[in-house]
């Protein structure tokens, strides 16, 4: 009788095998393994114990690293990247003979005259041009639908825009630094803090590049057309806006003050007063004003069309 009073209310015992988790330990069901989405409400979990910046730096670190391995994977590609701005720069150079006070061996002026004035417009048009792109690769994983399963992720939405676009600045750095070192022999001037710090004037601007160009391609969808063709069409004039291949002053009058509202021509400016080897000046400090706008435009666009797109 003692017996049965101490048993009496107990739930009766439940053969289980080895390895299988009660009723109460999993709550619903009765395999061993989770439950569906317990891996992701572990990942929250864990971010909630992470500042806002941690979790902004993190999260756009695993983007970054991400992407960058999809570069690596691919050397044709990369060496391809870094031999092109040699390649121009040895073609078009020649052709400034006389523009900017002398060309490359031309008469009338120096060839480092040239080089010092050319070769930070040739770092700002190559830092342009892979930054625009950055959305090519948006709409090609949306085509496969690997973007969808990032967006499934708790990685912030601004990390993924800043991992994307720091991806394609990345290769920048070492073009940028390639393309200086290999001119130092024809009379290029290198002054490497100076040089550093307008690779990261160029990084917190193409950022905001980068951002506007997913935007684009968020916008456009499976429509490439219309992804390169509005790409294109900005491109182009805000290149030749700037000043970056001829200098301004040999045109119109018009195309002066057009320049003054493209937010490119203080960056050409500003690039061209850092290697040069100048600091503190009103022209830099455009240059900062540019880019920091450019960067915080991009970043709302962004973030904006990307929570429109979940």
């Amino acid at each position: 009788m003692d017996e049965q009073d101490t048993t009496r209310g107990a739930e009766p015992a439940v053969a289980r095998a080895p390895g299988t988790a009660s009723l109460t330990n999993v709550g619903i069901g009765t395999t061993s393994g989770p439950r569906p989405g317990a891996r992701q409400a572990t990942d929250r979990r864990s971010d909630v114990g992470r500042s806002g910046t941690a979790k902004f730096l993190g999260d756009t670190w695993a983007v970054f690293t991400r992407e960058i391995l999809l570069v690596l994977r691919d050397p044709f590609t990369l060496i391809f990247s870094l031999l092109q701005p040699l390649i121009f720069l040895g073609l078009f150079g020649p052709l400034l003979t006389g523009a900017v006070g002398g060309g490359m061996g031309g008469p009338g002026g120096t060839t480092a005259a040239t080089l010092q004035w050319f070769v930070p417009g040739v770092i700002v048009m190559i830092s342009l041009f892979g930054t625009s792109m950055t959305g090519s690769n948006l709409l090609y994983e949306m085509m496969t639908g690997s973007y969808e399963r990032v967006l499934a992720t708790p990685l912030d939405r601004s990390a993924i825009l800043v991992g994307r676009a720091l991806k394609e600045f990345a290769p920048l750095v070492v073009q940028g630094l390639l393309i200086a070192l290999v001119c130092i022999p024809f009379g290029f001037t290198f002054y490497p803090l100076h040089a550093i710090a307008g690779l990261a004037l160029l990084g917190l601007f193409g950022v905001g590049v980068g951002a506007l160009s997913c935007a684009l391609a968020l916008a456009a969808k499976n429509r490439e057309w219309l992804f390169w063709g509005v790409q294109q069409s900005l491109l182009f004039p805000l290149l030749i806006l700037s000043g970056m291949m001829l200098p301004l002053e040999a045109g119109p009058s018009w195309m002066q003050t057009a320049a003054k509202f493209n937010p490119l021509t203080y960056m050409v400016d500003a690039e061209r007063a850092l290697f040069g080897g100048t600091f503190a000046s009103t022209t830099v400090l455009w240059g900062v004003v540019a880019a920091a706008v450019t960067c915080a435009v991009g970043l709302f666009v962004g973030i904006r069309r990307t929570r429109k797109s979940v």
